[in-house]
């Protein structure tokens, strides 16, 4: 198993661009990736996307976001009310915006959803990532769901208990709109980072899991 250290040896990766197309997607995909990286690297610079949220879910995204960030000084949360699962006829929008983003940050770090994610929203914003950032290193979280297109990712982050604890408490306080669906519980989100730990041999039980599809060693 080839290892990548995250967050140590002096790497210069500190600009990290967060991309969800909902609400609790990114605190689903990476959120104990990313409490990790905010407790090794609290200079990191970060900005956080939710493309799709408005109303009650807006202000679940905005709350979550700054839970999970609050170990980041230097962090900015957007959040965009493109129309949830309508994301790809509205596209011309959705790709003015991640121009946008282009012109005004420059991450060393992007993590988006997966390619062959079966949600269209989801995957469109795959597609947008990659058309846009063509000089970044991009991975790509997962997001367990109805569809079953989980698939073979290649690179994985381990997480700690207490990250992943952290991840669970953060998730199921902050988006109350979605406790009653039976999928959104600590045994979900637990299960599938148990599955990846296994797939890895990680120390300490749990595993969040990405697809790397292109990286350059220089």
């Amino acid at each position: 198993m080839l290892r990548f250290l995250l967050g140590e040896g002096g790497s210069p990766r500190r600009r990290l661009l967060l991309l969800g197309s909902h609400s609790d997607d990114v605190e689903i995909g990476c959120g104990g990736t990313i409490l990790r990286l905010a407790e090794s690297s609290p200079d990191l610079e970060v900005i956080w996307v939710v493309l799709g949220a408005h109303g009650d879910r807006a202000n679940e995204a905005l709350r979550s976001a700054e839970a999970f960030l609050a170990a980041v000084d230097a962090r900015t949360i957007l959040v965009k009310d493109f129309r949830d699962g309508f994301f790809p006829y509205v596209g011309g929008s959705v790709k003015d915006f991640f121009e946008e983003l282009k012109r005004d940050f420059a991450p060393d770090l992007i993590l988006t959803h997966q390619r062959h994610d079966l949600h269209q929203d989801h995957r469109l914003v795959s597609e947008l990532t990659w058309n846009t950032f063509r000089d970044h290193m991009i991975l790509e979280y997962e997001i367990p769901k109805w569809d079953g297109d989980l698939g073979r990712p290649n690179l994985y982050v381990p997480v700690g208990a207490a990250a992943m604890a952290r991840k669970v408490e953060l998730l199921i306080r902050h988006f109350g709109t979605q406790r009653s669906k039976h999928w959104f519980d600590e045994e979900t989100f637990r299960g599938l980072a148990r599955l990846r730990a296994m797939e890895c041999r990680a120390p300490h039980r749990y595993a969040e899991a990405f697809h790397a599809r292109k990286m350059m060693l220089a």
